[in-house]
């Protein structure tokens, strides 16, 4: 019965009303984080899935860039404006993929799809110099493969990769999908 009494006093929360509410104010964490990443782990070249990791992240980027490119060449070219998707069909076209590829590579590699956010997560030491290496490097394959020049996709994310570094501290979360 004690423990019911203390529930109602608390409001059936285990923090009493004076301390801060978010996830700075709660010190019992839920999870365990995992141990860093090596730095280089030579283990990895030997292994398919480390292979097939940088296959998922060049197609992912590959096709990313070749469908969204081509949704915005098409409104482009067209006479009428009228008969295209529109601004809105490129829109859908960018969030369309980049859900349907992170959600198809998230289990293979992780779901990067750019080399900010690969380059990120190294320096968060959750992957090796390594693997974080061999990401980029398939990525901006991938993105010379798609006709879109080379480095194109480094400044989209180091900008959003800034725009992360400068709110994460402040809101506590990433809009980011790994």
């Amino acid at each position: 019965m004690e423990n019911k009494e203390e529930d109602v006093r608390l409001g059936a929360n285990k923090y009493s009303e004076r301390q801060a509410i978010g996830t700075a104010a709660q010190s019992d964490k839920d999870y365990t984080e995992p141990p860093p990443a090596p730095l280089f782990e030579a283990g990895e070249l030997t292994s398919w899935s480390f292979y097939r990791a940088g296959i998922a992240e060049f197609m992912a980027i590959f096709l990313f860039l070749y469908i969204t490119i081509l949704t915005v060449m098409g409104v482009s070219k067209s006479e009428s404006k009228f008969s295209t998707v529109g601004i809105q069909g490129i829109a859908w076209a960018f969030g369309g993929m980049i859900f349907a590829l992170v959600y198809c590579t998230a289990g293979i590699s992780g779901g990067h799809i750019n080399p900010a956010v690969t380059f990120g997560l190294f320096l968060a030491r959750k992957l090796s110099l390594t693997r974080a290496v061999f990401y980029m490097v398939m990525q901006c394959l991938g993105a010379r493969d798609s006709h879109v020049p080379l480095l194109a996709p480094l400044p989209i994310g180091f900008v959003v990769f800034l725009i992360h570094l400068a709110t994460i501290p402040i809101t506590g979360f990433s809009a980011a999908a790994s």
